[in-house]
Formats: C-alpha cells, structure tokens, sequence
C-alpha cells in the first residue's frame, strides 16, 4: 500500500487533538458557565438558582454542545486508532508476504 501511515496518523492525531481540547474546555468551564448564569440571577438561593439555569433552554444548549464536542472527540479517537490497525494489519501482511516468499524459494 502506498500510503504516507505516518502522514495519515499525523492529521489523524493533529484532528483528535484539537477536538479533545475543545470538549475538554467545554467540560472544565461548565462550572463557571453554571456560577455566572446563577449570579445574573440575583440574591436567591443557590439551589433555587441552580434550578432555574438548569431548567433553562441556554443551559440545556450548552450542555447538548458539551455532549456533542465530546462525541466528535471519541470519534476523532476512533479514526485515529483505525488508522493504527490497519498499519499494523499492512505490516503483518508485508511480513507474511516475505515469509511465503522466503518457503517458496
């Protein structure tokens, strides 16, 4: 096969990561997203407060964002250990090949 695997793994790896830094940034700010949307509310209680952020269509937009961005990140994953497979599935082929080569003559 006379693909660059190296090439392929790169982008491969280039694509996950940028990916994984943007779910993981999502994650790690839902937090503060939720300590700010609470805040704007006023003075109420914080159970109450949190209630409504979560109840409301924004936080549910967030959090479908989150969800999202961390999909497209496990699926970047996939890809990128897809790729690994079949190199290790050509490189065994190559060395079965030179085995047959090396009975046969």
């Amino acid at each position: 096969m006379s693909e660059d695997w190296a090439e392929l793994y790169r982008l491969a790896g280039e694509d996950w990561a940028e990916k994984e830094a943007a779910a993981s940034i999502l994650e790690d700010t839902k937090g503060s997203v939720m300590a700010q949307r609470q805040a704007a509310l006023g003075d109420i209680a914080v159970n109450k407060a949190e209630q409504i952020v979560k109840a409301s269509p924004e936080w549910v937009i967030h959090v479908t964002k989150i969800i999202q961005a961390r999909k497209e990140a496990n699926l970047a994953k996939v890809h990128l250990e897809v790729i690994r497979m079949n190199y290790m599935k050509e490189q065994a082929s190559q060395a079965n090949r030179r085995t047959e080569m090396r009975m046969l003559g």
